[in-house]
């Protein structure tokens, strides 16, 4: 790489991870002053695990993050094996792309849609409504992680197991699962994140007792930053890495294996 490229690749990084760097460090910061250096403390990450409201609002994003994830996950990899394994079947190509616009369409207008459907329907916004509009969001992205792992997987596999007599349910649960199980663990991780950090979408359907933690710091952060908001979001930081770290293992895992049985 050349000097300008490397140059060039530095400020991006800067750019893109300096502000997150700067929270971080300011969350251990001393002084009550978001903008003045008063020395290390973990004071406020004390005050953060007092704060009643906040942590209700931390509870209700991992409940809904984890009742999401789970429907998007069963849909979403039911929908990469109905494109894998459905052939050419009639709507294919309508089918295709309602599944991947929830991906590329910007959050504010999926979250006007939704509304406007549940106000349609009748039906009251709350955990329900914030549930179905997160696994609508994940759904596609675990359709295409599942999707590019049965496109290297050995179908001999499942012949010669349905040679033995086993039905299509325990082929599939048995050596088809197995097998494509770290895509569908990434997927599901990759779905638990979207709609843990989600406030686009939050904000339009969700309904009273059913604030999540990013719609409670952005409340907060409206009547001014303190060093409480900077220790809450390096957490949330913190788990969001983790967990996207966690998804790319399980999805080169899943490579990895694709390959090995392909071998």
């Amino acid at each position: 790489m050349s000097h300008f490229g490397r140059l060039s690749l530095g400020l991006g990084l800067a750019f893109l991870y300096g502000p997150i760097l700067v929270l971080v460090a300011f969350s251990f910061n001393a002084s009550a002053l978001v903008t003045v250096w008063g020395g290390f403390s973990t004071r406020w990450y004390g005050v953060l695990f007092a704060d009643g409201p906040l942590l209700a609002a931390a509870l209700v994003s991992l409940r809904v993050a984890l009742a999401a994830a789970a429907l998007a996950t069963l849909f979403g990899t039911l929908a990469a094996l109905a494109l894998d394994r459905g052939g050419r079947f009639p709507g294919r190509s309508a089918f295709t792309g309602l599944l991947y616009v929830p991906m590329v369409m910007p959050e504010v207008i999926t979250g006007l849609a939704l509304l406007l459907l549940f106000v349609a329907t009748g039906f009251e916004r709350g955990l329900v409504t914030l549930v179905v509009a997160h696994a609508t969001l994940g759904l596609g992205f675990v359709a295409v992680i599942v999707g590019a792992q049965l496109k290297g997987f050995d179908r001999t596999l499942e012949e010669a197991a349905a040679d033995l007599g086993a039905g299509p349910l325990r082929v599939f649960a048995t050596v088809t699962l197995p097998l494509i199980a770290p895509a569908v663990a990434a997927g599901f991780l990759l779905a638990f994140t979207l709609s843990l950090d989600d406030l686009v979408i939050a904000s339009f359907v969700a309904g009273p007792g059913a604030t999540t933690l990013p719609m409670r710091l952005y409340s907060q952060v409206r009547l001014g930053v303190n060093p409480e908001i900077n220790a809450a979001s390096t957490l949330l930081v913190g788990g969001v890495t983790v967990i996207v770290l966690g998804a790319s293992w399980l999805s080169a895992r899943g490579g990895d294996r694709s390959h090995a049985g392909t071998a």
